[in-house]
């Protein structure tokens, strides 16, 4: 919680009029728990503020130290030869978060650069989804870009960027 406060206070930016009082008393159990599993994979999370709602976002400038993964569980059990160990939907979910849809991960990189060498898995439409297919995010050449994927595929620079809703 402490490195939590200390972002939030050198980065106002990400939350305009938001006080830490108004953070703190929504970090229950469960939040605590999923905050301290994104500083233990380096997601150096702090809190935005995204069409009027708060969330406790991953900035950290790369992707968090949770890669090689591939999307979803049904991906990684479709892949016939060398599955990972687990994917990043199953990781979001056991640790009490959801991967940042495309528009939150756009509004990040409004903010701070992310992801200049690396890529993160972001929210999937379910259309896209049931074709096969996953997004993710990266920014190069002062751009970000949002790609499409095979579910299945997992690369040692492609984490994923999670985020929980506060209130």
């Amino acid at each position: 919680m402490d490195a939590l406060k200390a972002r939030f206070e050198s980065h106002p930016e990400r939350h305009p009029g938001v006080t830490w009082e108004d953070v703190a008393r929504q970090l229950d159990d469960a939040r605590l728990r999923a905050l301290a599993y994104r500083e233990e994979t380096c997601g150096e999370p702090d809190v935005l503020l995204y069409q009027e709602l708060l969330y406790v976002a991953d900035f950290s400038p790369e992707s968090p130290q949770r890669r090689s993964v591939c999307y979803d569980r049904a991906a990684r059990l479709g892949r016939k030869r060398n599955p990972p160990a687990t994917s990043a939907c199953e990781l979001a979910e056991s640790n009490g978060l959801e991967l940042v849809d495309e528009k939150i991960y756009l509004a990040m990189q409004e903010l701070d650069p992310l992801d200049a060498r690396t890529s993160s898995w972001i929210k999937t439409p379910e259309d896209m989804r049931a074709q096969g297919g996953a997004l993710f995010g990266s920014r190069r050449y002062d751009r970000t870009f949002i790609y499409c994927n095979g579910a299945d595929s997992y690369y040692a620079a492609r984490g994923f960027r999670a985020c929980f809703p506060l209130e």
